[in-house]
């Protein structure tokens, strides 16, 4: 007669313990790169500085993972783009469309996260026509954003 063989809860539990640890090791340990430069960048977001000239409207389309840079055609396709802007100069940053049903809106901020000189445009979810801000790059605009999502957010440097 064949013997039925049990296996106790806390055998179950070491053989589990076991298993979750080594393949936690295994997971930690692949000496593949997967091809990266480990800096965690897809090489399609805003750590590349893009001049603008003053005479070319900025224009974005909004996204609430990020502002996808949409004029000039530099920053076509560009997540977030650090827009290296001319001290002194005028500049017109706008966004015309969205990807996604929520409202945005669009803001000029300093290194403290204040809007800079009540530089903002309203809540709009799908504007009519482009909504746009006109403003001087200075020391004190450094950043673009959309106030509702932290996401979207990128830089300005002077040049």
């Amino acid at each position: 007669m064949a013997r039925k063989r049990t296996v106790s809860r806390r055998t179950a539990l070491k053989v589990t313990g076991t298993a979750a640890a080594t393949a936690l090791v295994a997971g930690c340990s692949g000496g593949g790169d997967n091809g990266g430069d480990g800096n965690g960048d897809d090489g399609d977001s805003g750590s590349e500085e893009y001049e603008i000239s003053p005479d070319q409207e900025i224009t974005l389309i909004a996204d609430s993972g990020g502002w996808v840079g949409s004029a000039p055609d530099a920053i076509a396709d560009v997540e977030n783009p650090t827009l290296a802007l001319q001290s002194g100069e005028e500049y017109n940053i706008g966004w015309s469309e969205a990807n996604d049903e929520l409202e945005h809106n669009l803001e000029i901020r300093n290194d403290s996260g204040e809007v800079v000189k009540d530089l903002e445009t309203d809540l709009v979810a799908q504007p009519d026509e482009r909504i746009e801000l006109t403003f001087e790059p200075s020391e004190e605009t450094t950043v673009y954003r959309c106030d509702p999502h932290s996401a979207m957010e990128g830089s300005i440097v002077l040049q």
